[in-house]
């Protein structure tokens, strides 16, 4: 009975996130629909600080986070500058058990640089940080690169059922749909808590 409401739920999210996509694209969009925030953790936020820099050596990315929760439309918000990211505050903070969800833009608009133009070039093992209002730096390493068709469905981005603590960063890429208003492709760095 479990797997058929997971079941359902899934298929919810992926017609909601098609009919969101269709009738909202946003040019350079990371967006993807969040199906049911009420089944996110609930967690006292006491132990991790806010995140307010998203660090990726690899990359060259040293950027501020801002905090977004859902668009009227129930995707996640994402940054109104392209230089920054934005945490998905309806869920964990990075360094906290679950996974914690950072977005940022790729191919802004009139050829300006955005925060995600190069995630595509991270590898597995490499090191991600996340530094909170309190000062505290916690670390992350890439575990697995995944790519979506922006239609799909994207298992596991939002959620976590093992204990451990997860950050996963989500951007587009792909060809640029005119009519659209938005890349083909949706890349999401999956990482551990090192």
């Amino acid at each position: 009975m479990l797997l058929g409401i997971i079941l359902l739920g899934f298929i919810l999210f992926a017609i909601l996130l098609f009919n969101f996509i269709l009738k909202n694209p946003i040019q350079g969009s990371s967006a993807l629909l969040i199906e049911n925030v009420a089944t996110l953790p609930n967690q006292e936020y006491a132990s991790v600080g806010l995140p307010v820099r998203l660090k990726i050596p690899a990359i060259g990315v040293d950027s501020a986070v801002i905090s977004v929760g859902l668009t009227s439309d129930g995707a996640m918000d994402v940054p109104k500058d392209p230089t920054d990211v934005a945490w998905f505050n309806l869920g964990p903070r990075p360094g906290e058990s679950g996974s914690a969800v950072i977005n940022g833009h790729y191919g802004w608009k009139n050829n300006i640089p955005a925060v995600f133009d190069n995630l595509h070039k991270l590898r597995e093992g490499e090191r991600i940080s996340v530094e909170d209002e309190k000062g505290v730096t916690t670390t992350f390493i890439v575990r697995e690169i995944r790519i979506y068709d922006k239609d799909d469905v994207a298992l596991g981005v939002f959620e976590s059922d093992d204990g451990k603590a997860h950050l996963n960063l989500i951007t587009c890429m792909g060809d640029w749909n005119q009519v659209e208003k938005t890349h083909s492709e949706r890349l999401v760095i999956l990482t551990d808590k090192e």
